[in-house]
Parts: C-alpha cells; sequence; structure tokens
C-alpha cells in the first residue's frame, strides 16, 4: 500500500482452503446470497491482508452492487473503503464511475437505513475528493430528509466532507447554522453542533447564547457538547466565561451522572471561587454515593481528592457526607474514600468524625456481612490515625477499641494493640485507665500476638505497687494453676481413676502385633492405646486462654510473658521496702517461669519449646535470682526497652513527615533555554488547564520527549554477525506494556534479496502482535522493520526468529538471530508497604527462591545498597534498626510491577572473617517474578567489584 493510504487492522486469514480468482468469480456469478458472503467477506479480508485481487473488481460491480440484500450492501461499503480505488499513474479507475452512480442512487433511495448507512459510508471515503464530489448536491438534500436518522448522518458527512475539502462545501457552517435553528431532533442538532464547535467556533457560541435559557431542558448529549464547547472557548479570552459558570452552575442539577461530572469538572477549570468549588465537591459526592460501578466510584474520587489537595479547608464541610461513602461494599472505594476523610478531618470536625466510625465499627460486630473483618480492621486503623492525631479524642476511643481485643479477625485485634501501645506511649495521663482496661480484657484474648502485645505494654506501663500485684493476680488467672505439669499430670490421673485396675487385668494377653516404621514389629496393648486417649482428652480439655496457648506450642508467648513478669518484679523491687512481699512476688514469678520450661519439655504439649525460648526464660530467672547485682542488666529491662520503642515512634512520625514534605514540594525543573508559554504569564485563575488535547499529550508523553543517546546505545542488541548475508541489529524499547523493535537490516550481498522476511517468536508471557511484510532489499541497502511485542507478566521473556528470503533458483536462503533476552528490571519499581502487610503476603505466596551470598564486598550495609539497586526493590526495614556496629543484618526488602505482582525479599547475612555469608529469600504469587529476581541477583554477584 502507499504510504498515504489508510491503515487498517490485520485480519487473520486462514491460508490452507484459499480459493483461486476463478473460484471466487464463478461464486459472486451464479452462488446464492450466502454464498455471495461469504466470498465478499473473503474478498475483503484478503485485500486488508495485502492481496488486492483487481480482477474481481468488475464481477462485484456486476454481479454484488445490484443485489438488493442489506447485508451485502453493507459488505460493499467495507468493500468499497479497503479496494484499490486509483491506477498506477494515481488516476481514478474507469470502473469507479458505475461505484459513484451506485452511492448516488443509494443516496436516493426511498429506504432510509439504506440511505443513512450510505451517508455513513461517505465519511469513510473523505479522502476520495473525485468520488464525492458528484455526490455533494444529494449530500445536501439529505439535511431536509423527514426521516432524523437520515440527517443526523447527513451532518456528519457534510462534517468530514468539509474538514477535508472545504471547497467543496465552502458554505457549510452557514448551512450547518440554519439547520440547527430549524431541526427538531436532539441528535441531529448535537451532530450539527459538534460540526460548528469544530469549524465555526463563533457560529457555536452565538446558538449557545441563543439556547442559553434552555441548557437544562437540553438532551444529554447536547448538554455534553456544550460543555465541551465552552471548554475550547474558555481557552480564548472570552467575554461569556461569567455565563459559561452559571451555565455549569445550572447542570450540576441534572438528571445525567455523565453530565453532571463534566459540569463540575469544567467548573473547577472556570475559576476557583470558594462556593464553585464547594458546590462542585458536593456534586462528586453525590455521584460516589448514587453511580453503582465501583471503577466510576473510584474515578470521581480521585478527582474530588486532587480538589482536596488544591483547595485544602474549603471542602471541610463536606468531611460527613464523604463517609456516607463507607456504605459501599467495595474495598477499594472504602480504603479511598477513608483517606480522604482522615486527610479532611480537623480539630473542628474531628469529634464527629471519630463518633460515625464507632458506630460504624459497632456495627461490625451486631451484623456480619460480606468482608465485615477487613472493613472492621480498615475502621480500626483510621480510628488510631486519628486519636494519635487528635489528642482530645484518644481517651474517648482507646477504651471503645480495647473491646476488639479478643475478635476473632487476628489482623483487627493486632491492629488495636499498635494502636493502644503508641496511645499509652504518647499520652501518659491514660496509662492508668489502660493498663486496668488491658488487665480485665485478658481473659478475652485469643491470638498469641495480640497476648505478646498485651504484655509487653503491661510489663512496661504498670507502674503502682497494688498495680503490679492486680496485674499478677490476672495474669494467673488466665494462666490457671501453677505448676503447669503438675495440674495437668494430675488431671491425667484423675480421668483414668479406677480404668487402671481393669486395663492392668486386660491388658495381659490382649497384645496385638503392629509393624512400626522402621519395618520392625511391635506389641501394643490395650493399656497404651487407652493412656493416649485419655492424654487426648486432657489436652483437648476447656482450659484458660494463655495456658492453651502454651500448651499449644507458643512458646514465644511463654517468652514474652516471662520478660514482663521479670519487669513487673523489678519494678515492684524499686518502689517497695517491704522485702517479704517482693521476694514472694519473685518466687511466683521465678515459679511461672519454670512451670513454662518443665511444661515445654513433657509429653502435655503439641510441640517440646524451642532452644531460643527455653535460653530467654532461663535468662529471666537468672536476672530475678540475681536481683541487686547486676545494675545494666536492670537497666536493660527496665529503661532500654522502653526507649527504643520511643526512638522507632520518632522514627516513624519523621519519616511519615518527610513523605509528606516531598508530596508538598514537587520540583518543576525548566531548562534555560527551555521557550515559554504566554500561559505562564497569565493570571491563574483555574486549577487546571483547559486544554486536554495537550494533557492527553502530556500524559502520553507525546508532549516532552527526551531520550539519552547514550541509554538508547545500551539498548542495541546485535542479532547476526558481521559476515552473514544480513546484518541485524534491533533497538529494544520498553513502552508501557509493550515492547517496541526497531531493527536495521543491511544486505551485505552484491545481489537483490527478494521476499525477504523477518520471523520472530518469543518465550515466557511475551506476544507477537504483528507479523512484519515482506521486503525486498536492493544490493547494500538497508531496511528498517519495526515489531511490536506485548508483555502480560513480570517473567524474563526471550525473543528469537530468523531471516528468510529467496536466494539464487528460488532456493530459500536462511539467517537464525541471537536471542534478545528481556530485562524485568524495567517493570519492576520500587514500593512500600506495612510491616502487617509484609508478614501477611509473607505466609501467603507460595514461591521461594533461595540465593546464597557469594560476593567480594565486606561491608553488610554495602551488600544491601548493592543488592537494592540491582532488583529496584526498597528496603522496608527502618534505618534506626540497622544502625550501629554490628556483624549481623536483616532487612526486608519489597517491590512491585507495572502488572500488580508483589515481590518480596528477607536478606540474612552475617560478616565472618571469610568475607559476607548468609541468603537473599524472593518470594512471591507467581514463579516467574521469584525466579528472574534470583536471576538477577546471582548476575550483579558476578558483576560485583571489591570495594576500594
Amino acid at each position: 500500500m502507499a504510504a498515504e493510504a489508510p491503515c487498517y487492522t490485520v485480519v487473520f486469514e486462514d491460508t490452507t482452503e484459499s480459493p483461486s480468482t476463478q473460484e471466487l468469480r464463478a461464486s459472486l456469478e451464479k452462488g446464492t446470497d450466502e454464498d455471495r458472503l461469504d466470498t465478499l467477506r473473503r474478498i475483503i479480508v484478503s485485500t486488508i491482508n495485502g492481496n488486492p485481487q483487481p480482477t474481481l473488481l468488475m464481477p462485484i460491480i456486476q454481479y454484488i452492487m445490484p443485489s438488493r440484500n442489506k447485508q451485502l450492501k453493507k459488505l460493499l461499503h467495507f468493500y468499497w473503503e479497503v479496494c484499490p480505488k486509483y491506477d498506477e499513474n494515481g488516476k481514478l479507475k474507469q470502473e469507479m464511475i458505475l461505484v459513484v452512480n451506485a452511492i448516488r442512487n443509494d443516496l436516493q433511495h426511498p429506504n432510509e437505513y439504506i440511505r443513512g448507512a450510505t451517508l455513513r459510508f461517505l465519511q469513510k471515503i473523505s479522502k476520495d475528493a473525485e468520488l464525492l464530489e458528484p455526490l455533494i448536491p444529494i449530500c445536501r438534500s439529505c439535511l431536509e430528509h423527514r426521516h432524523s436518522y437520515v440527517r443526523k448522518n447527513a451532518v456528519f458527512a457534510v462534517y468530514t466532507i468539509y474538514r477535508e475539502y472545504e471547497h467543496l462545501i465552502p458554505d457549510a457552517p452557514e448551512l450547518m447554522q440554519t439547520f440547527i435553528a430549524a431541526e427538531s431532533d436532539a441528535t441531529c442538532k448535537r451532530n450539527a453542533f459538534v460540526f460548528l464547535a469544530h469549524c465555526a467556533m463563533p457560529k457555536a457560541v452565538e446558538w449557545l447564547i441563543s439556547v442559553y435559557d434552555q441548557l437544562t431542558s437540553l438532551d444529554e448529549l447536547l448538554q455534553m457538547s456544550i460543555i465541551e464547547v465552552i471548554r475550547l472557548d474558555c481557552k480564548n479570552d472570552t467575554t461569556h466565561r461569567p455565563r459559561y459558570i452559571r451555565c455549569m452552575f445550572e447542570l450540576l442539577n441534572s438528571s445525567s451522572h455523565a453530565v453532571k461530572y463534566e459540569a463540575a469538572t469544567t467548573l473547577t477549570t472556570l475559576t476557583q471561587n470558594p462556593a464553585a468549588v464547594k458546590a462542585a465537591a458536593s456534586c462528586f459526592v453525590t455521584l460516589v454515593i448514587k453511580e453503582s460501578d465501583n471503577n466510576v466510584k473510584l474515578i470521581v474520587l480521585d478527582r474530588l481528592d486532587t480538589l482536596r489537595s488544591k483547595h485544602g479547608h474549603v471542602l471541610d464541610g463536606l468531611t460527613m457526607d464523604i463517609l456516607q461513602v463507607l456504605s459501599s461494599a467495595d474495598m477499594e472505594v472504602r480504603r479511598k474514600a477513608m483517606s480522604i476523610v482522615l486527610s479532611m478531618t480537623s480539630n473542628r470536625n474531628v469529634e464527629e468524625v471519630v463518633l460515625f466510625l464507632k458506630k460504624q465499627l459497632q456495627q461490625t460486630q451486631e451484623r456480619e456481612f460480606e468482608k465485615a473483618p477487613e472493613y472492621r480492621q480498615l475502621l480500626i486503623q483510621s480510628i488510631h490515625v486519628l486519636a494519635v492525631k487528635f489528642s482530645e479524642v484518644a481517651a474517648s476511643v482507646v477504651h471503645a477499641l480495647m473491646e476488639f481485643l479478643g475478635d476473632s479477625n487476628n489482623p483487627s485485634a493486632l491492629d488495636v494493640v499498635a494502636f493502644v501501645r503508641e496511645v499509652v506511649e504518647k499520652f501518659p495521663h491514660l496509662r492508668q485507665s489502660i493498663c486496668d482496661k488491658l488487665t480485665q480484657t485478658l481473659t478475652e484474648i485469643k491470638s498469641g500476638k495480640a497476648f505478646r502485645g498485651v504484655l509487653w505494654i503491661l510489663g512496661e506501663y504498670v507502674e503502682g505497687l497494688s498495680d503490679i500485684q492486680a496485674t499478677f493476680q490476672d495474669i494467673r488467672k488466665v494462666l490457671g494453676e501453677i505448676p503447669i505439669l503438675a495440674s495437668e499430670q494430675r488431671l491425667l490421673d484423675e480421668a483414668g481413676g479406677e480404668e487402671d485396675k481393669q486395663e492392668d487385668k486386660k491388658a495381659e494377653g490382649s497384645g496385638r502385633p503392629r509393624v512400626l516404621a522402621d519395618g520392625t514389629y511391635a506389641t501394643e496393648t490395650a493399656y497404651t492405646s487407652t493412656n493416649s486417649a485419655r492424654l487426648e482428652a486432657v489436652k483437648a480439655a476447656s482450659k484458660p486462654p494463655l495456658r492453651a496457648l502454651i500448651l499449644g506450642g507458643d512458646f514465644f508467648t511463654g517468652s514474652v510473658l516471662a520478660s514482663a513478669l521479670t519487669k513487673l518484679v523489678l519494678r515492684f523491687d524499686d518502689l517497695t521496702t517491704d522485702r517479704p512481699k517482693a521476694n514472694a512476688l519473685r518466687a511466683e514469678a521465678m515459679l511461672i517461669m519454670t512451670s513454662i520450661i518443665r511444661v515445654g519439655q513433657s509429653k502435655f504439649v503439641t510441640v517440646p519449646i524451642d532452644e531460643d525460648s527455653n535460653e530467654r526464660i532461663l535468662n529471666c530467672i537468672q536476672t530475678l535470682s540475681e536481683l541487686q547485682e547486676k545494675s545494666i542488666v536492670h537497666d536493660i529491662f527496665l529503661k532500654d526497652t522502653k526507649a527504643a520503642y520511643s526512638k522507632m515512634l520518632v522514627a516513624q512520625e519523621k519519616k511519615a513527615a518527610e513523605k509528606k514534605e516531598s508530596e508538598s514540594t514537587k520540583e518543576h525543573v525548566v531548562q534555560v533555554d527551555d521557550l515559554l508559554t504566554f500561559r505562564q504569564f497569565s493570571k491563574k485563575s483555574a486549577d487546571d488547564p483547559i486544554d486536554y488535547v495537550e494533557d492527553l499529550g502530556k500524559a502520553t508523553g507525546a508532549a516532552e520527549v527526551r531520550e539519552d543517546f547514550i541509554s538508547n546505545l545500551s539498548r542495541i542488541s546485535q542479532l547476526t554477525g558481521f559476515s552473514d548475508p544480513i546484518y541485524a541489529e534491533a533497538y529494544v524499547k520498553m513502552h508501557g506494556f509493550d515492547i517496541m523493535l526497531d531493527v536495521l537490516l543491511v544486505n551485505q550481498t552484491s545481489n537483490t534479496l527478494q521476499n525477504l522476511c523477518l520471523d520472530f517468536a518469543t518465550l515466557g508471557d511475551l506476544k507477537l502482535v504483528e507479523r512484519p511484510a515482506v521486503y525486498t532489499i536492493a544490493p547494500h541497502g538497508f531496511q528498517s522493520i519495526k515489531a511490536t511485542i506485548k508483555v502480560s507478566s513480570t517473567e524474563t521473556g526471550v525473543i528469537f526468529g530468523s531471516i528468510l528470503w529467496d536466494g539464487p533458483a528460488l532456493a530459500e536462503c536462511c539467517v537464525i538471530l541471537n536471542d534478545i533476552h528481556i530485562d524485568i528490571m524495567d517493570y519492576i519499581k520500587p514500593a512500600y508497604c506495612s510491616e502487617t502487610q509484609f508478614r501477611s503476603m509473607w505466609t501467603e505466596f507460595e514461591w521461594e527462591n533461595r540465593v546464597n551470598v557469594s560476593t567480594n564486598m565486606t561491608d553488610p550495609r554495602d551488600y544491601l545498597k548493592h543488592v537494592m539497586k540491582s532488583t529496584n526493590m526498597s528496603c522496608l526495614t527502618p534505618e534506626g534498626a540497622m544502625s550501629g556496629d554490628c556483624d549481623f543484618l536483616s532487612a526486608n526488602m519489597y517491590a512491585r510491577s507495572l502488572f500488580g505482582e508483589d515481590a518480596l525479599a528477607n536478606l540474612s547475612i552475617e560478616k565472618t572473617e571469610a568475607g559476607i555469608v548468609g541468603h537473599v529469600r524472593i518470594r512471591s504469587k507467581t514463579q516467574g517474578i521469584a525466579l528472574s529476581l534470583g536471576d538477577r541477583i546471582t548476575m550483579s554477584q558476578k558483576d560485583s567489584k571489591p570495594s576500594i
């Protein structure tokens, strides 16, 4: 096809059953309407794919054009659109005169559908002036047809002809002005108005002013076009801006959601008046509440968030209205609405917001509905943020939230613990009441993680003598009878009772052989099986919550309990002069700790106690036994742990402040030789530029194309050798979800290479969009070929292929191309998530890739930075946690791909005399990204050089 020819979609053509030209001609001549439809469809597909078959043009005119079948007529329009209309010299083919005559007849057809379809067809051939010129008078006459379907298509036919060849209808704007004034059909009016807006803006504005009082009663499509015209007209210095603003205010009350949205958006671009901004925001809120489509809700919420970021406290009065959006069932909508509410909450409305959230929280308990646990967790996190930010509401919400410590949904309970821990540190006057409430709720807690958090709070912040004693009593209640092992053994003995004697008698001679795991035989008696059944019954018996966790194998919680008891005893010892009471409390604490160790080594627990927990509890026992001897240990328990938590809170606040500051201060880098536009000197009277075309260009990157020449050179891959008949190299460019291949072919022979075809194939989640065409390259000539490949996931992909052409005597010649490996780093970006989200994903993801560390680096932190740089991952571990002089380093890293895939990594390394040893564990939901990142780390380790 010529360069000026329009571009069409390539359609798959089954060449296995491709009929000959003679067969196609016979089918057109003698076949039924069904056969002709199928034949014409084949011819159209063949023409689109580059095989026009010009010899069939006359049979189509002769046998298909006279048909009255409407499907054939419609298909015929497609054929006239794609078939070659000009000969080799660029002149219109003689046969097209017959086609023009047939089109003229269809334009005068009594059936309005055929007239309308033909007028639509004229819009597709608007580039061919010679075809259109004889049809102009009939097109004009169609504007006066009785049926609106014909008139509305006639308007757009005139529009496309006038846009391409203004001289064919020079009076078109006046014609449309007369037409729109007399027209009654809404769609025809809208089409004519669009014509005037693009071809004669003053006439469009004139008509708009004439119908100004009737705007609210007009059709939805016409209202949308009017909003577009207002937007375009306000780009210029118009005198009608006040009228337009009033017009947008009126359209905010339209019944159409689309008109409301466009009117509100346009209103904020026309004026910054607080009343207008508030009206637009109120309209957005109404749309979110009434609209059923969740995608629309999210789009409108984004627009509302942008409005809030620019106008601050103007929208504060709408905070309670936005909270109504929480009635939506979709969690993404709820999260987005909640984030907007949190940013809009101030001292004036914080109490109302918190009261509403507490009511919502209560509803999640009273009635169960879909995703209630997730919604409850979101509410708890939001109340947490507000309570920390506004200290006046902390006291009113902290007790309400502590009711959820016993929530069966573990994440909700953990969020409550995190909230209480932060409140109790920041607001000392609330510590007494919070600790009292915590000790009362100990019996309701089910989760080991929640228990650990609560025990840590009690160990750190219970300070009075009577409070410490009361806390000990409440802990004993949730622990049950002490010692644990002796009481469990007594229960087992009591469960046996009198049955033991009977079982002893039956045991003799009642054995039966059993095969053990190693293949040997053993005798199982009724006594042993009955005894194990009794043990299981004792294990399954109802127990206090903390005791049940320890017997279930949660010795980490047991070690935290030991640490908390140690802190309480040390603090009690500092405060009291009553030595007998202090010694009694110390003895009780040591008894509990030794009881945990002993039961952990017995048959009553699900799994035996681990070494770390055992060692930690023994350290606590040793600390209590040497109470006054080591003041350093004393300070570690009572001061250092609380100081570390305070330091962590300060670091979090500092990080949040830095993030907020970076978001508020955007960098605008302008080069000294950049051109200045007049808009920069004009008064800022609106939020956004009204020119949507310009915005679209910026968004797609069309406006600013900055390519680094050196960077482009690094993306060039050599596909063939210099001694091959054809030299080929490809420039690989990533563009969103597409890979653009720009291949340069050089004919290094003195022969013309005919029917040359570049054949690509892919491995992985890559898909070739289209096959490159067939080319002919002159001796020592060049040919540039472009190919597009779609990427559907973050996985290392490989592109391979070959070059085929016809050699001497039509022998097929071939050159195999080097493989192109796609770098997944172009699709992976650093991201951030909370520690809770990281742990949740780490547990959920199935695929893990473990990479052993092998590097010449000597500093663990340098190696961490090297891994982050090579994998595009961000470090989630706070800087404070990695500071200090230590030979060990453990850090969590996180990244997200363009396709929404999460990638997690954990680095655990140690500095030894032989260098850095350890491993990197990578987890993801899919296998591809885990393997690809592992390969990336392995390759980067090979490339890394010793640090100087």
